[in-house]
């Protein structure tokens, strides 16, 4: 497995390593072990699966804070996805900083992130499905967001405000500068 750092050390990439014949391939896209080796001991407790059927599709920016915040690994099992992570530790110095990368079925690449940053998507193609490992169970008393395109975190989002896709709670999150101080 290759893990590679990204602007903000804490969200890794991880690309897992892919066994491939005439049938197809073979990818061990977790294992307890080799995470523990990269620093990742928290367990995952729960798998979510998302089908988005429009391209254009935006989920997020979704958190949960303590004592249900998240960590999460993230990938892509049909399609493909633009995956934002925003820093919002107040105490961070990469506080209202973003990740963004493309994860796709083809490429076989995750994303890691951890409690503390709020997470989104932007669906590239049509019928895109996610699959993504969490450390905490979901409480939807603690389930929060953060407005998907805030002007203040510069996200360059490949769907304009009119043509994105979004349900009617992402519509409506509060923007960076309103958020408390969760973390």
């Amino acid at each position: 497995m290759d893990v590679s750092s990204t602007k903000i050390p804490d969200v890794r990439i991880v690309k897992p390593r892919r066994f491939t014949d005439n049938r197809g391939f073979f990818s061990e896209t977790y294992n307890a072990h080799a995470f523990a080796e990269i620093g990742i001991t928290r367990p995952f407790v729960q798998d979510n699966h998302s089908l988005s059927r429009p391209r254009n599709t935006i989920r997020g920016l979704h958190f949960q804070t303590p004592p249900f915040a998240q960590d999460k690994l993230v990938r892509v099992i049909r399609g493909a996805i633009l995956d934002v992570a925003v820093d919002i530790r107040r105490d961070s110095p990469f506080f209202g900083q973003s990740v963004t990368v493309v994860l796709s079925a083809e490429e076989g690449n995750q994303i890691f992130i951890p409690a503390g940053f709020a997470h989104g998507l932007c669906t590239l193609e049509a019928d895109t499905e996610v699959i993504y490992k969490v450390t905490n169970f979901y409480s939807a008393e603690h389930d929060h967001g953060l407005l998907w395109n805030d002007p203040d975190l510069s996200i360059d989002w490949p769907v304009s405000t009119e043509a994105a896709v979004l349900s009617d709670k992402d519509k409506v999150h509060p923007r960076l500068k309103e958020l408390p101080s969760y973390f």
